[in-house]
């Protein structure tokens, strides 16, 4: 049965990190704004997290994915979603009126629009699936499993 919901925490890991960088990388100026709009990261900086961030997370998705080095990956995944965390509490913090930019989209956004609890609370969520990984990684159908049952005798 862990092995069960070791399996979902893995797949739904995996879809939040596939959707969130396609979702950006097919819309590279629209993540250029949502970076932009946290308003903590010189110009050049956030031209780079820009550029990168999306096929970091597509890359993170698919190691996650196929159960590719599960316990590592998740703890930079909780990596990333406590930067996340914190660029966001940043935000609201600082009264900015922007959408995180999380799936898609970004920026700024009218008084009222705002969902920074929503979004604490998802990104919290996510972390609860990674650390379930990191403390437990296995999982049922992942490459990690195969190839730790090779070589026994």
């Amino acid at each position: 049965m862990l092995d069960v919901i070791g399996t979902v925490a893995r797949l739904g890991l995996a879809a939040v990190w596939l959707t969130s960088g396609v979702l950006k990388a097919i819309d590279p100026d629209q993540t250029y704004i949502a970076v932009r709009a946290y308003d903590v990261l010189p110009p050049t900086a956030v031209e780079v997290v820009a550029a990168i961030l999306p096929w970091f997370e597509i890359a993170l998705g698919l190691l996650v994915l196929a159960g590719i080095g599960l316990r590592g990956v998740a703890a930079v995944s909780i990596v990333l979603l406590l930067v996340f965390i914190a660029g966001v509490s940043q935000a609201w913090a600082r009264g900015l009126l922007i959408d995180c930019g999380c799936f898609g989209g970004g920026g700024a956004v009218a008084a009222g629009q705002t969902a920074y609890l929503q979004e604490l609370l998802r990104d919290s969520g996510f972390i609860v699936l990674a650390a379930w990984l990191v403390v437990r990684p296995r999982t049922l159908l992942s490459l990690d499993s195969r190839f730790e049952n090779t070589g026994r005798t």
